[in-house]
């Protein structure tokens, strides 16, 4: 499907070939498994427009994001693509863009700018489907949260739709919040001992676990197997291989699947269309949309899947990973591992 309407599909057409195009990508990082099928999707669908790829890994530093971004503008970028490592630092490189008529294209994260185009799944949602997935396993009992990154917006877009969620059940009684923290720089290892922490701050009576990705919650089932805890419900989202391998054997409960082929390569097909000249508004699927801020922005949001013991044939049928790997270690578990 083109992602963009007949109009800008015509600026298209009269502007230089799309072989002329080059697209930058500044990425946050690439420790995280999902970046990769991302990236792949980016650079599929520029091949298929004849346009260029060149990339640049921030590996974790907001600085360095500024610097690549700087080298990618001088090496004539058309457009830019930014998973931002911190949303709040990142507003001059931004500006850097704009002021050399850049296109820019604010990817996965928020960055509250009017100039840059917003494509994201809906974060919100996710972090309901979350909530939802482990309430159902747990209605009542002591509840962790186990956040993202605090310099990442999307942790605070999923804390409040799981916040949605559980208040009905919280304002009864029957769920308590005994531990909650961020994770910094989404990294399992920090999900690990944010959640030793809180397991020995409340002698390990926890119920349940609401992480908000699969690295968090990879950390978190690792600290509860160390007190021989696992199997309480924990949830997660990306569709991690590692994640819906532990759905599988019962460890983790949910992932929230955002299908990262879709969100790359609607990535690609933007960039190629806002460098050809079409304007935001023009991308099939746009809204305007006001960040929590108050900014406006032009955003396109994709939907979720939440990925259970109910459902993981989905995520083998659509090619996202195999049976073999899904199925790991697994002896009797569900479908189709059975």
């Amino acid at each position: 499907m083109k992602l963009f309407a007949a109009s800008a599909f015509a600026v298209l057409m009269g502007t230089a070939a799309w072989a002329d195009v080059t697209v930058g990508v500044s990425w946050s990082n690439f420790q995280e498994e999902r970046w990769k099928t991302d990236e792949a999707a980016i650079v599929a669908a520029l091949k298929e427009a004849g346009a260029e790829y060149i990339s640049a890994d921030a590996q974790s530093s907001s600085s360095k994001q500024l610097s690549d971004i700087e080298s990618l503008i001088a090496q004539g970028v058309d457009a830019l693509i930014i998973l931002a490592q911190d949303t709040r630092s990142i507003g001059p490189a931004v500006q850097a863009a704009a002021d050399e008529g850049i296109p820019v294209i604010a990817y996965d994260r928020l960055i509250e700018d009017g100039s840059a185009f917003y494509l994201t799944f809906d974060n919100v949602e996710v972090g309901r489907m979350q909530a939802r997935a482990v309430l159902k396993a747990q209605p009542k009992g002591n509840y962790v949260m186990i956040k993202g990154s605090p310099t990442d917006p999307n942790a605070d877009f999923l804390r409040g739709g799981q916040q949605e969620v559980l208040q009905a059940a919280i304002d009864a009684g029957d769920v308590t919040i005994v531990g909650e923290a961020y994770t910094d720089g989404w990294l399992p290892a920090n999900a690990q001992r944010n959640m030793d922490s809180i397991l020995t701050a409340n002698d390990n009576k926890v119920d349940a676990v609401v992480a908000s990705n699969d690295g968090t919650a990879g950390g978190a089932v690792a600290a509860l197997t160390a007190q021989g805890m696992e199997g309480i419900p924990v949830s997660g989202q990306d569709g991690d291989h590692a994640a819906l391998n532990r759905v599988a054997k019962g460890t983790q409960t949910v992932s929230v699947w955002k299908d990262a082929r879709d969100l790359g390569r609607a990535a690609g097909e933007i960039a190629v269309a806002l460098a050809g000249g079409a304007k935001m508004g023009d991308v099939d699927g746009a809204q305007s949309w006001t960040s929590p801020s108050g900014t406006t922005m032009t955003a396109k949001f994709l939907n979720p899947i939440p990925v259970t013991a109910g459902n993981l044939s989905l995520v083998v049928d659509a090619g996202w990973i195999t049976k073999e790997a899904l199925c790991q270690g697994v002896s009797g578990g569900p479908a189709p591992c059975n």
